[in-house]
């Protein structure tokens, strides 16, 4: 049986064509599963009913499964899906006053190991197919219902969505491009290209291809101003490093729905967080368009690194500000019930067997 979510408008168009169906029959199936959230072929109603006993012969709209589903005390909802064989990943939900962002999970598990994040340490099992990392925001969307705010309208609560969740999206390039298309496509989610957003650790040449195959929003998990440092804490920079990194993103702005690249900092006391640093941050991102999101860095257990202190992160991002550079300081959410930046986990059967790598110790990062 064919899982219809595993599909784009392009390839759910050619596998109708396959079966002597027009287009438009694949347009129909397409806003009814994800406009509408319908999985049962029967409530299709405008669809003829010889079409229908085909797709429930041949076909399923199965999303992956809710484990579990917690409230943290500001409002933020972390959903566990079950993709199978004892893998599970995580997604979450911040409600803002004026947005409700999604935070997609791509990959269980992450094999990028930065040295900060709680999934890193997970290890890696595998990527995910498209209709797992559509199916988060499918189910999602069910979950949470219209906008209480605009019911008349029927809009959804979830306004904006960030591959920012376990995994590195452009490591999963074919399937995460493929639901990214359905986030933007008019009879699927419509969400705007400046509302979808792909976090990377820098992955030079997907994101190369992502420009030109399908431009959303960027962020890039930047975490350090020199090779020698993020070397440490985001190791893909041994092959991609900062000069690399900053030619990328300059590229990708020729086609970006922003005139920005976002830089996620994650301030981590006495590792990356000194006035020196502020000032070799400004200097490597003089040449690209930006705004820096600085991210207190949220503990997990084993982990060497503190938060910067409250004053530390501000004297920092006064320095940034002084000199011109949008910067925030991203609120903390979820982290009561371990959903907040860098936490997520899920459940993985790592076959990087991760836990017996060597932990740096976070001495020889220190400047």
């Amino acid at each position: 049986m064919q899982n219809l979510l595993d599909f784009d408008a392009e390839g759910l168009t050619a596998w109708f064509a396959a079966r002597g169906e027009k287009p438009f029959r694949a347009r129909q199936v397409l806003r009814w599963m994800h406009h509408f959230g319908q999985a049962d072929f029967d409530a299709m109603t405008d669809i003829a009913k010889s079409l229908r006993e085909m797709l429930k012969a041949n076909a399923v709209v199965l999303p992956p499964a809710i484990v579990s589903d917690k409230l943290s005390d500001d409002g933020t909802r972390k959903f566990l899906f079950d993709v199978g064989n004892g893998n599970a990943v995580e997604t979450v939900f911040i409600p803002e006053d004026d947005r409700g962002t999604l935070c997609i999970s791509t990959q269980a598990g992450c094999a990028l190991d930065c040295a900060f994040c709680s999934t890193g340490k997970q290890g890696f099992n595998r990527n995910l197919a498209v209709s797992e990392i559509i199916g988060q925001l499918w189910q999602a969307n069910r979950a949470l219902g219209v906008d209480p705010r605009h019911p008349d309208k029927a809009e959804r609560i979830i306004s904006n969505v960030v591959l920012m969740g376990m995994g590195e999206p452009l490591a999963n390039f074919e399937a995460a491009v493929a639901a990214l298309k359905l986030m933007l496509d008019d009879n699927a989610y419509g969400l705007s290209r400046r509302r979808v957003t792909v976090s990377t650790s820098g992955l030079v040449p997907a994101m190369d291809r992502l420009r030109d195959e399908c431009p959303v929003a960027l962020a890039v998990s930047l975490h350090a101003p020199n090779d020698r440092l993020r070397d440490e804490l985001v190791p893909i920079n041994q092959k991609y490093p900062i000069a690399e990194l900053m030619a990328a993103c300059q590229r990708y702005l020729e086609k970006a729905p922003r005139d920005f690249v976002t830089f996620e900092y994650v301030m981590l006391d006495g590792v990356n967080d000194s006035d020196a640093h502020a000032r070799e941050l400004l200097a490597i991102t003089r040449d690209v368009p930006c705004k820096f999101n600085l991210i207190p860095f949220n503990p997990f257990p084993g982990s060497p690194f503190r938060r910067s202190k409250a004053e530390r992160i501000r004297r920092f991002a006064d320095i940034l500000i002084q000199a011109g550079v949008v910067t925030t300081t991203r609120k903390t959410r979820g982290d009561d019930i371990d959903a907040a930046c860098g936490q997520l986990a899920g459940q993985v059967q790592d076959k990087t067997r991760r836990n017996e790598r060597r932990t740096i110790p976070i001495q020889e990062m220190r400047p």
